[in-house]
């Protein structure tokens, strides 16, 4: 049986015993019903996983038994990205959970014009916590011990901005004609740009343009804003090597 995989926010260290967050204590007892001696594993965002033996298991607080440490090498040869136009709740939640799966490095939501959804300081504050709460729980059901990084919903402008140097930019395109491969050459690196429901403007098109992003065309039919990053995802991984290797 494999072992629950769960997060921890704090540095791990062979050898010590772990006091699980509410969170975590909440998880390991009502959902998954472990009792004191039951084996898990703990990660804590480095790339590390650590065998761990559940010590207390009370209402009290949860704390685990850490011991061996191993490197995972679970993520993409291709650092991924996503510009993704922020779209109703569900649907953006969708995208978080599976682009964590996919092995996307970075998640940029973009407040493009045609966004349905408006959030002022204290909407976006709360929004991200949820998002972040999203992306770590699929990390411990994929077996990722990097969590992706969840940046603030911000302009097309401010995250194109945000964008690194030596990056191939990507969007996708309805009306775009270069093949991937052209596309993506032999890049490590790449930002892709997905709008939400409605698409992005003509006016943002032009901006990502502007900023060096070229048209990725995926086929003839129009997919929805939580379906085209996901589709563009697998396609990229596995032109990288990631999927099917």
């Amino acid at each position: 049986m494999q072992r629950p995989r769960i997060y921890t926010p704090a540095t791990l260290r062979a050898g010590t015993t772990h006091a699980l967050s509410d969170s975590a204590a909440v998880h390991v007892t009502r959902v998954l019903r472990l009792a004191a001696g039951d084996p898990i594993t703990l990660f804590d965002g480095s790339g590390m996983d650590y065998d761990a033996i559940l010590r207390i298991v009370a209402r009290s607080g949860v704390s685990a038994e850490v011991s061996v440490g191993r490197n995972v090498a679970r993520e993409s040869p291709l650092d991924v990205t996503l510009l993704q136009g922020v779209s109703r709740g569900p649907r953006m939640d969708t995208v978080m959970q599976k682009a964590t799966e996919l092995g996307v490095r970075i998640i940029q939501p973009v407040l493009a014009e045609r966004s349905v959804v408006r959030l002022d300081a204290s909407r976006s504050q709360t929004r991200l916590g949820h998002w972040e709460r999203i992306v770590i729980s699929a990390c411990e059901q994929c077996g990722r011990s990097i969590v992706p990084e969840i940046r603030p919903a911000t302009t097309l402008d401010e995250a194109l901005a945000g964008v690194g140097a030596e990056t191939v930019g990507l969007t996708l395109d309805p009306a775009g004609t270069a093949p991937l491969a052209e596309l993506l050459g032999t890049a490590t690196r790449v930002a892709l740009a997905v709008g939400p429901e409605g698409g992005f403007t003509a006016a943002e098109i032009r901006t990502l343009g502007l900023a060096g992003f070229r048209g990725l065309r995926l086929g003839p039919r129009i997919l929805r804003t939580e379906t085209a990053p996901l589709a563009a995802l697998a396609i990229l991984q596995y032109a990288a090597g990631d999927l099917g290797s």
